[in-house]
């Protein structure tokens, strides 16, 4: 059955199978509906499937001595609700402490029709460093916090069995790695928030054939009206075939197929007649459903699965980003992704809607999804929504002991990257990608561990992505010469000095971050496209909206009165706007988060200023846009 509709609408596509089920031990309660049951993987749909949010057993392991002590095989010592982090109020535990290492444990009940088929063990995301058993044997590793992974339990979850699963996350206080805006001390402070331990994205079970599809890659052909379909199986079944069905909202448009086994990945090509062509676009995002299938030579159905995609192109031209051959200026908000009661982990899927929304009712059109890898259905809303999203990764987390300065970021950072950029290739939102933030350090005439993890990076992407503009590193050291996008952070906070800031990108010489002392952090500027991906932030703490205000920091003193606020966001979004070389902005930011109080929104996402003022301010025709093609 086809589920388009249901996704299309963002209404949950629960699990099924068995109901809750008995647990062991202190998680003897599960709750009737887990939390956050909607389908994790909206792109790449089957039917069958298994949730396991829900009350967890779950032990903190503060010295890391878990094994030792024999965690994997007995009971914990308390409960968790997944997929909640530990440190995070909605997960019963709400521990604020570093957590060097934590276990979880249930009981799985894998249900008999599933017999005959391969078990999947999906992991969203867990932070940072897993281990995962099965009936006492392991049966995987992974590490990093911001990408998912998948775990093929077979062998130790057999039909009509319970096997116990546990897990174990490593959260390092002192490693380098990937943590985004998880605080560094134990208290939150500027603009670093609470931190993120163990699972905080959705834990579940999937049946598939001995032989299956697995995730497709769907690029758009703008220019040839058809899309150019990678579709990888776990194996070459001689004498089967795949077969993908392209539809929209009237009926089926175009079919095709390809035997399985006459290359390691079946390429497919689905052109659409010129009268059923629809481009995506923000004012119009237009989805196209897809069916995917493996079948025998006899046509007998062995696997599917329901996806959608959405035709649109992303060039460049001078100093122009188009959007299907179109100047579309980006008025993109930073969107850290956090909440109070869940902090990385949405309470539940209409927080994720909700956000766009109260972003585009504020006059935006997009988002930087900054210092996270936001989840697959924020992306799915996103691109149901018609809104433009700048993938980037949660990188911050590689400066080395006491010197800031000396950024030494791992090889991880790059396998983790490219898991994400495996995960979100074929959402049609996503229209650029930024491995990296406001990296630092001096260019001198030694290459560092930076240099090299930059142009990794980069290259990663680019082999990864050719569809998409890519920026080596957001706003400080850009460090790739030939990086597609140039940027530059600029807080300023007086409208005059911001403007004459910005002014020289008329003459090829755009504002670019240094270092305090004025030495260079980026090669020069060589007339790429160029825009201002971070600036504003001011300051507006709750008290300036009658709540108190408990020590909260922002850009710049805080506005005198509501006015002077209006006037100054006036000011620094004019400069941006009336400049016909800048493609673009990016706001800081669309909510206020724990004491960082220079968002559009309370962190509670309730109204702090006058919205429909902002997006009066910001919607007016930018000078980019004047001059189309």
């Amino acid at each position: 059955m086809n589920d388009f509709a249901s996704m299309q609408s963002g209404g949950p596509l629960e699990g099924r199978g068995p109901g809750p089920r008995e647990e062991r031990g202190p998680a003897a309660a599960a709750p009737a509906t887990p939390p956050r049951p909607e389908y994790p993987r909206p792109q790449f749909v089957r039917q069958d499937w298994l949730c396991l949010n829900g009350t967890w057993q779950f032990e903190i392991d503060q010295a890391d001595t878990g094994l030792e002590r024999g965690l994997p095989h007995r009971e914990l010592a308390s409960a968790i609700t997944v997929p909640f982090a530990p440190e995070a109020p909605l997960s019963g535990v709400g521990c604020q402490d570093f957590l060097e290492a934590v276990w979880y444990r249930r009981t799985l009940r894998i249900p008999h029709e599933w017999t005959g088929q391969r078990i999947l063990l999906h992991f969203q995301a867990v932070d940072h460093d897993t281990t995962v058993w099965v009936d006492g044997h392991e049966v995987g590793r992974h590490r990093g916090g911001f990408s998912g992974f998948t775990l093929d339990i077979t062998e130790f979850a057999a039909p009509g069995t319970t096997p116990d699963l546990v897990v174990r996350a490593r959260d390092s206080r002192a490693a380098i790695q990937a943590r985004g805006k998880q605080s560094n001390r134990y208290e939150t402070y500027e603009a670093f928030y609470s931190r993120t331990t163990g699972i905080w994205q959705t834990v579940w079970l999937e049946p598939v054939p001995q032989v299956h599809l697995l995730r497709p890659r769907i690029t758009p052909d703008t220019a040839g009206g058809r899309f150019l379909l990678d579709l990888p199986v776990s194996a070459n079944a001689p004498g089967h075939h795949c077969r993908a069905i392209l539809g929209d909202a009237d009926a089926t448009i175009v079919e095709a197929t390809a035997p399985l086994d006459a290359d390691r990945t079946a390429h497919l090509v689905l052109d659409i007649p010129a009268d059923r062509r629809r481009l995506w676009q923000p004012d119009d995002p237009h989805l196209y459903t897809l069916t995917l299938e493996i079948r025998t030579s006899e046509g007998e159905l062995v696997d599917s699965a329901e996806s959608y995609a959405g035709l649109r192109s992303v060039t460049i031209d001078g100093h122009a980003v188009l959007l299907n051959g179109r100047r579309v200026f980006q008025r993109l908000v930073l969107d850290q992704g956090w909440y109070p009661g869940g902090l990385m982990t949405a309470p539940d899927d209409e927080s994720l809607v909700r956000d766009i929304e109260l972003s585009m009712a504020a006059g935006f059109n997009g988002a930087r999804l900054h210092q996270k890898v936001f989840e697959e259905r924020f992306l799915h809303h996103a691109d149901r929504l018609g809104y433009l999203v700048w993938g980037e990764f949660g990188d911050w987390g590689a400066r080395v002991g006491a010197r800031p300065e000396r950024q030494a970021p791992t090889a991880s950072f790059i396998t983790q990257w490219l898991e994400v950029l495996q995960r979100d290739y074929s959402h049609p939102s996503i229209i650029g990608w930024c491995p990296l933030n406001e990296t630092f350090q001096e260019i001198t005439d030694r290459l560092t561990v930076l240099d090299d993890v930059t142009r990794g990076m980069f290259l990663a992407t680019k082999a990864a992505d050719r569809t998409r503009p890519v920026i080596d590193s957001s706003g400080y050291s850009h460090r790739v010469p030939e990086t597609d996008i140039y940027d530059s952070h600029n807080y300023e906070q007086d409208p005059a000095r911001f403007a004459r800031d910005m002014a020289g990108l008329a003459d090829g010489k755009p504002f670019v971050n240094a270092a305090p002392d004025g030495s260079a952090w980026s090669l020069p500027y060589a007339g790429q496209p160029y825009f201002c991906s971070e600036f504003g932030g001011i300051h507006w703490p709750t008290d300036q909206a009658g709540l108190p205000d408990t020590g909260s920091w922002g850009y710049g003193s805080t506005p005198a009165s509501e006015e002077a606020w209006y006037e100054r966001f006036a000011g620094l979004v004019g400069a941006l706007i009336d400049d016909p070389l800048m493609f673009g902005y990016c706001y800081t930011q669309l909510t206020d988060v724990f004491q960082e109080q220079n968002g559009l929104y309370r962190f509670d996402r309730t109204a702090k200023l006058d919205v429909a003022r902002i997006r009066k301010i910001q919607t007016r025709t930018a000078a980019y846009e004047l001059d189309q093609p």
